[in-house]
C-alpha cells in the first residue's frame, strides 16, 4: 500500500463551484479511481489567513503500477472532462512542477 498525501491552492472565486463539484462526483471518475487502484481518498479545503485557499489530499494506492494506472487515468475521456471542469479551479503553488498542479508531500509519520 502506497500513501499520498499533496497539496494545491484553490481560486478564491471557484471555491464554491470545486466544492460543489465533489459534493457530486460523477460515477465514471469514482470508478476510473478505484479501477486505478486508488482507495480511502479525501481531500480537505482550509482558507489561511491571509486570504489564499489551500487543498491538501489524501489516498492510498492498491495497484500493483502506479505509474501505469495514472496514464490509464489521465488517458480516460471521462477523466479528462471531469479535470476541464476541476482544473481551473485549482491555485498551483510555486513549489509545482511546470504543468502541474498537486505538489506531493513527504510522509514522516503514519500509526496504523
Amino acid at each position: 500500500m502506497k500513501r499520498l498525501g499533496m497539496i494545491t491552492g484553490l481560486q478564491p472565486d471557484k471555491v464554491e463551484t470545486y466544492r460543489q463539484l465533489h459534493e457530486a462526483v460523477w460515477p465514471e471518475i469514482l470508478e476510473m479511481l478505484t479501477a486505478c487502484g486508488i482507495r480511502n481518498y479525501s481531500i480537505y479545503h482550509q482558507e489561511m489567513a491571509d486570504g489564499r485557499h489551500l487543498l491538501f489530499s489524501y489516498f492510498e494506492y492498491a495497484g500493483q503500477d502506479f505509474d501505469a494506472d495514472m496514464a490509464r487515468m489521465a488517458a480516460d475521456p471521462k477523466t479528462q472532462e471531469w479535470w476541464a471542469l476541476t482544473a481551473p479551479c485549482q491555485q498551483p503553488v510555486a513549489e509545482a512542477e511546470l504543468g502541474g498542479a498537486w505538489v506531493t508531500m513527504s510522509e514522516w509519520f503514519h500509526l496504523d
